[in-house]
């Protein structure tokens, strides 16, 4: 799949998730295969581009891999702005969210709101394309609710303003992460545009993978919170889909190299004081299938530094292999 004149080596790209998506995860899942990682949503309002939230986020030039940021906004000439400032940055690609269900950010009409107001949407996609030199994407739900799917207008007016890529979660707004993604409309808009349609939502694994872009004859699939606390989702996509073969799990010593890894990255690009309190979550997710008892992950959330927190990992896998 290609996207613009950027060839991806892989079918499965990382989703784009507000908070979880930062550099050193983006990072890690294309080391272990994705063809794409999507930042975090950057806000179009340059009112909140100061914190320092919205400054590690803005910050693109120093990654490796194909650079694709999100913005987010219901503001055109806002979301051009946003997009140049970005583009500026380092970003090889931008995504517009539309899809994003959360209220604070529905309350201000972006996000998945958008989808109510196609109008508004083809602004937004006009303006941001004529304002940038580098690729525009879109990532969109199939629609605010039940009765008002119109995922097919909106990828419409998408390939008809120039956007070069769409995603697309197999929910509407009103589903938010509730019940099961459907593929039927996402298989209906592939069949509706030409420009390469990727799709999204309970991609869980490398089999799913299989059958979601057999079922939706799309050009590629995202995952999102299937790859927390497992970014070699990727890897086992790619092998099942180059070879019809499970790749075994990973063993718990490869495990143990790839969390202690991103913890590090983690206190690296956050500092002391952030990266031990992100940390928390990401090992969270790792310690699912080991912890059943949540003893280690009550214990680890209650670290207050770097050094306790790698030391602690390392004593839970030397108890492991023992």
């Amino acid at each position: 799949m290609k996207i613009g004149s950027y060839q991806l080596k892989s079918k499965a790209m990382l989703a784009p998730m507000a908070g979880i998506t930062d550099k050193p995860f983006r990072q890690l899942c294309c080391q272990m295969g994705a063809g794409l990682a999507v930042s975090e949503m950057v806000s179009a309002n340059p009112k909140v581009w100061n914190t320092e939230k919205s400054k590690l986020r803005m910050v693109h030039s120093a990654e490796a891999g194909i650079r694709s940021v999100q913005i987010a906004g219901s503001d055109p000439q806002e979301m051009a702005f946003a997009a140049q400032v970005n583009v500026q940055n380092g970003a090889q690609i931008i995504d517009i969210n539309m899809g994003c269900p959360a209220k604070k950010v529905n309350k201000k009409l972006a996000g998945s709101a958008l989808l109510k107001a196609p109008d508004q949407v083809e602004q937004i996609v006009q303006a941001v394309v004529e304002a940038v030199d580098v690729p525009v994407t879109l990532k969109i739900r199939t629609g605010w609710c039940e009765n008002t799917r119109n995922g097919i207008e909106i990828a419409k007016i998408a390939e008809h303003n120039g956007i070069q890529s769409l995603a697309v979660h197999g929910r509407t707004r009103c589903d938010f992460y509730k019940g099961n993604a459907e593929y039927q409309t996402i298989k209906a808009i592939k069949k509706a545009i030409s420009i390469p349609v990727v799709a999204n939502g309970d991609i869980t694994s490398a089999q799913k993978a299989a059958e979601v872009l057999e079922f939706t004859n799309a050009d590629a699939i995202m995952v999102g919170r299937a790859a927390q606390g497992r970014p070699w989702i990727f890897r086992e996509i790619n092998h099942y889909l180059d070879t019809g073969e499970v790749l075994p799990e990973p063993s718990m010593e490869e495990v143990r190299s790839i969390l202690l890894g991103h913890v590090r990255d983690l206190h690296q690009f956050y500092g002391d004081f952030m990266g031990v309190r992100i940390a928390r979550k990401h090992v969270s997710w790792y310690m699912q299938t080991h912890d059943q008892g949540k003893n280690f992950r009550s214990s680890f959330n209650g670290l207050e530094s770097t050094s306790e927190q790698l030391e602690a990992l390392n004593m839970y896998f030397d108890n492991l292999t023992r």
